[in-house]
């Protein structure tokens, strides 16, 4: 294992800042951080998504540099990615000069990233810090809760995340700044026109307003054969098309289970890269999902998402954007409530903001940094 002899805070002459990342959200969370550092940037993939499938459809057009390292961490347990990561980037920290490192989110890439940059003694900022959902079996909620208290900047997307990070002890302007999400910015720079958006739904065989979309993958849904059995059975019970860009975890889950039959009722396909997916949510009558990422976008798309989990780390968008559901029985009536009225649901989204921010999240999260890194 790599050490360091010497305490490093801010290595002298070093402007460049080691962006962290290892999955789809990710990249796309990081990419305006990423342009607006320019050349100081260094970004790091860890491999956490190594499947091909994924590892094409996240990497390609969405306006993310190629890595200038890779890790390939590879699959395996929680705790070995985590330990592979981290004892990865100790290593190219102890070799290179960074003045600070990025991390975002809740992975374990973001916590590995946090773990390497404390015993380098690195400026750590947190990007889309302070989120909670107080479900201690949610192993995200670990790790971004440890990421949080080893950051030396937290960039809150809104003001309940700074509540959040406040009622922990995590306070004061220099460690915390509200900066919205940076999703927002990624959805409107990426998300396809018109005209692309009509493409892509002919491209499945759909029409504008008349199709949902779904996503699983946590291990709520999917390890229990019987819970992700519940949960194909009320899609495929829903009034119109089904699509389903298949994960490979569920994909496996899903085999192993002998639950074939049930993804033959849905329009299943492989991965889709993020434009598409932009113009497949953009385009859906509702959204069916376990993931965090799209509970922010459908505040930007404008349009209403059953969240199928038992709690939420982003409740800013509950009762407008969104509604739980926990994983089992009840999908297809939220869904249907909706369904009978889908024309005046959108309306009504239309006209909401999103609570994330007006798109300029990158930009605040770049200058808090700046400032951090002036003031060592």
């Amino acid at each position: 294992m790599v050490g360091h002899e010497h305490p490093r805070e801010s290595p002298a002459g070093s402007e460049r800042i080691a962006v962290v990342y290892g999955t789809r959200p990710e990249a796309v969370k990081l990419r305006g951080v990423v342009a607006l550092l320019g050349d100081r940037a260094c970004p790091i993939h860890t491999g956490q998504h190594y499947d091909p499938e994924m590892a094409a459809a996240f990497e390609s057009g969405i306006g993310f540099p190629p890595p200038e390292h890779r890790l390939a961490i590879g699959g395996g347990s929680r705790g070995r990615q985590i330990a592979d990561a981290t004892v990865g980037l100790e290593s190219l920290f102890a070799a290179e000069p960074f003045a600070a490192v990025v991390v975002q989110g809740d992975t374990n890439t973001a916590l590995s990233g946090a773990l390497a940059a404390n015993a380098g003694r690195l400026p750590l900022v947190h990007v889309e810090a302070g989120l909670r959902s107080y479900d201690r079996e949610m192993p995200e909620e670990h790790n971004r809760t440890v990421v949080d208290h080893l950051a030396d900047l937290c960039c809150a997307p809104t003001t309940t995340s700074e509540a959040n990070l406040a009622h922990e002890g995590i306070v004061g302007a220099a460690r915390v700044t509200v900066t919205g999400n940076t999703v927002v910015e990624a959805v409107l720079a990426l998300r396809p026109d018109a005209a692309a958006t009509n493409t892509i739904l002919a491209g499945h065989g759909v029409e504008h307003d008349r199709y949902v979309l779904a996503t699983f993958h946590r291990p709520e849904n999917v390890d229990d054969p019987d819970v992700l059995s519940t949960i194909l059975t009320e899609l495929a019970a829903l009034p119109i098309p089904v699509i389903l860009p298949l994960h490979p975890r569920t994909a496996v889950r899903a085999a192993e289970a002998g639950l074939e039959p049930l993804l033959d009722k849905l329009l299943v396909t492989p991965p889709v890269g993020y434009r598409e997916f932009l113009g497949l949510m953009g385009a859906a009558a509702l959204l069916v999902s376990d993931s965090g990422g799209v509970q922010e976008e459908s505040s930007v798309v404008k349009r209403p998402v059953i969240v199928v989990r038992r709690s939420t780390e982003r409740p800013e968008v509950l009762g407008t954007f969104s509604r739980l559901v926990p994983s089992g029985p009840g999908v297809a009536d939220a869904a249907r409530e909706w369904l009978d009225d889908i024309a005046a649901v959108h309306e009504r989204l239309a006209n909401l903001p999103s609570p994330y921010g007006d798109g300029h999240a990158s930009a605040l999260t770049v200058a808090a940094t700046d400032r951090l890194l002036a003031s060592r």
